[in-house]
């Protein structure tokens, strides 16, 4: 990967003291993340300019890390760690990208090194403005827009992509821009939905050079061919605000009051950890620019469950084979970040009830911290029905609501949005929840194509996958733990079995690394155990077990660039040995990516997981057949992955939930009628005899 070492001088600057506070996993502050780039600055010449792509915590090794916190958990003495910060850059208006590791507790650059040619850095929000500008300020891209014929004062808007790859001339790091029009009928309104209004024009920006280098002309038709810009024919607007509808009128209020306030608690931990814990969890909530939510240290009831949690990966392949779509693949969190594209939560709006905000403190591209306000939200809600039994011989039932906590954040990428969750609940599940909405993109079409759909006159919105990839790393009370898959299969008819109804449930034991899939028709569920805990009434391994949907993997080819790429998309599963620094599925860097240094590579060691210290990477999906009812915005698209204990407790952990009472729910009652099924008990008499009698 790297071919240059650059020397390092050890040199103090001013900002944080030799004696760091924080704790090891909280997120960078203000002050550690100016002191570490300018130690970075200080191995250049004082007038080059540098561009940071990610400024962020590089987190303990593991082997350091776990003693720590068993440390403070009982109460020992916790070992010393020395705190670092990871840097990647470019120096500016070059090809040069860079990777250096900060020591900020010795004050000094650990490493500093120059990445290859074909490695290059994520995006970010002063790039994407600035290459916005260079394309519609380019003199050749104007002219083409002028063959449109456009109503004068039309605004055209740049939406830049990453530009991707297909192995042609595609070495430089580039953008591929898809130009739109607000509504030319009303230009003053700058949340008009461009998306209605698609061109043909797509300039092609390179990124070392800051100009255009080729516009490239999009085919309308049925084939790849292309041709001039002709006068446009302007559509009817098609927008999603609400002041552009007729709103219902017969919605009333549904509010959720909590007079007491919330069951959770944050503690803060210096600047910016932060502690939650509600209802016998307990974890820690890190942020970061790639990844946004992190949780560490997950435990319920004080035993330890996960080590680490985070999305790692996503990518939506699109379905178009022509030049240029057929370059389309959005890696969003290595391409961009979840934390840098993270939304300003609204209070009423985004999450319900008593709410309390995050924040974090990213950077700039010039390495300035950059505070970002409410990028987390903490509520509880209202789950429906945790358990409930009525004995319907006495009418009587008891009942208790399931209360779930949730930690969300929202992120919104050009056009689409993503509503990340994890809910926690009181009987020790967790779910890890993505809800797709925002807006299809969308490209100009002449006639209707099988691989996407008209929705608005003239607009075509192109089929695609998302396809996310959620890292796990597990500790089932240990961190040497195990994966196996159960299936249930028919028994044979037999004389054990004449009827033809048994079966039983077979167990797999996964040894190496790997990649494998559910199998709906076997009930195939996958498990991570600890076989040196057992479960106290049945002798069995403490387990969870993994509740994934099936979803169909990446439709493109196994030679294609978005399969390459994409190295998760083709397993609901991947497990591999744990290795520090080993985090995203679909490798460090995913801008015009090649493959070969993500998951896949990783599984492919064969190295041994078996009662080790592993890491579970679970994909789900959906599908997405675009239909007209996806626009102007898209109603959400829900999906989530369920983790459930398994033989880790000795019986219901909710039990001791209170039930649920009119004195506290508050409803309304519409009907005192009482549901009383009618049965018979068989009574034993004085002497053994037994009789019936009906309790209706």
């Amino acid at each position: 990967m790297s071919t240059e070492q650059v020397s390092l001088p050890l040199r103090p600057t001013v900002g944080v003291a030799n004696r760091i506070s924080s704790h090891p996993l909280s997120p960078l502050t203000a002050s550690e993340i100016t002191s570490a780039v300018q130690l970075v600055q200080s191995l250049y010449p004082r007038n080059t300019s540098l561009q940071y792509k990610a400024v962020t915590l590089e987190e303990p090794k593991k082997a350091v890390l776990v003693p720590y916190l068993e440390a403070e958990h009982n109460g020992g003495r916790k070992p010393s760690i020395e705190r670092r910060v990871f840097i990647c850059y470019y120096i500016r208006n070059t090809d040069k990208f860079h990777e250096a590791v900060i020591n900020l507790t010795r004050q000094r650059v650990e490493s500093n090194v120059r990445l290859s040619q074909g490695i290059h850095g994520p995006g970010d929000a002063e790039e994407i403005l600035l290459v916005e500008k260079i394309a519609l300020e380019d003199e050749g891209v104007r002219n083409e827009i002028a063959k449109l014929k456009l109503p004068e004062g039309t605004a055209v808007i740049s939406d830049p992509w990453i530009y991707g790859s297909d192995g042609i001339n595609d070495e430089k790091r580039m953008y591929q821009c898809f130009l739109y029009m607000r509504d030319p009928n009303n230009p003053s309104n700058l949340d008009s939905n461009h998306y209605a209004f698609p061109l043909t024009i797509s300039p092609v920006v390179d990124t070392v050079k800051s100009k255009v280098i080729r516009i490239d002309l999009l085919p309308t038709g049925s084939d790849h061919s292309t041709k001039e810009p002709q006068p446009f024919q302007i559509p009817s607007p098609n927008e999603y605000s609400p002041e552009h509808q007729s709103l219902r009128t017969d919605l009333k209020p549904l509010n959720v009051i909590q007079p007491e306030g919330a069951s959770f608690k944050v503690t803060e931990v210096g600047e910016t950890g932060r502690i939650l814990e509600w209802q016998k969890w307990f974890f820690r909530v890190g942020f970061n620019q790639r990844e946004g939510m992190v949780l560490y240290d997950v435990r319920y009831d004080s035993r330890n469950v996960f080590y680490r949690m985070a999305l790692s990966d996503m990518v939506i392949p699109y379905a178009d084979p022509r030049h240029p779509f057929h370059k389309k693949a959005a890696f969003d969190l290595g391409d961009a970040g979840a934390g840098v594209m993270a939304n300003n939560l609204k209070l009423g709006c985004d999450c319900l009830g008593s709410i309390h905000y995050l924040s974090a403190v990213l950077h700039t591209e010039k390495g300035e911290p950059w505070p970002m306000d409410n990028v987390v939200c903490i509520h509880e809600q209202d789950a429906g029905i945790g358990w409930k039994h009525t004995n319907y011989r006495t009418g009587t039932a008891a009942i208790v609501r399931s209360r779930e906590l949730v930690v969300q954040s929202i992120i919104t990428v050009a056009n689409y949005e993503y509503v990340m969750a994890f809910r926690f609940n009181q009987a020790g599940e967790m779910k890890y929840e993505v809800r797709a909405t925002g807006i299809v993109s969308t490209q100009p079409t002449d006639i209707e194509v099988p691989w996407g759909t008209i929705v608005h006159p003239g607009v075509l919105a192109v089929h695609h996958q998302h396809i996310f990839s959620l890292r796990i790393d597990p500790a089932i009370d240990g961190h040497h733990n195990r994966l196996i898959y159960e299936e249930a299969h028919p028994m044979p008819r037999s004389d054990f079995n004449p009827h033809g109804v048994g079966y039983s449930v077979v167990q797999t034991l996964i040894e190496q690394s790997g990649g494998f899939d559910v199998d709906i028709d076997h009930n195939r569920t996958f498990k991570i155990q600890n076989t040196t805990v057992r479960n106290p009434i049945n002798g069995k391994p403490v387990s969870y077990k993994i509740q994934a949907p099936p979803f169909q993997k990446m439709v493109a080819d196994a030679d294609s660039f978005h399969h390459k790429r994409a190295e998760f998309a083709d397993h609901n599963i991947y497990v591999t040995r744990y290795r520090d620094g080993e985090l995203y599925a679909g490798g460090k860097y995913t801008n015009q990516s090649r493959g070969g240094d993500g998951v896949r590579a990783w599984a492919s060691r064969r190295e041994n997981v078996l009662d080790t210290d592993l890491v579970v990477y679970v994909q789900f999906g959906l599908q997405h057949v675009t239909r007209v009812e996806d626009f102007p915005v898209m109603p959400c698209e829900i999906i989530e992955v369920a983790f459930k204990p398994v033989n880790f407790f000795d019986k219901n952990p909710a039990l001791d939930v209170p039930p649920s009472s009119q004195k506290i729910n508050q409803s309304t009652l519409l009907s005192s009628e009482q549901h009383h099924q009618p049965s018979v008990e068989a009574n034993v008499g004085e002497k053994g005899e037994v009789c019936c009698a009906s309790k209706l």
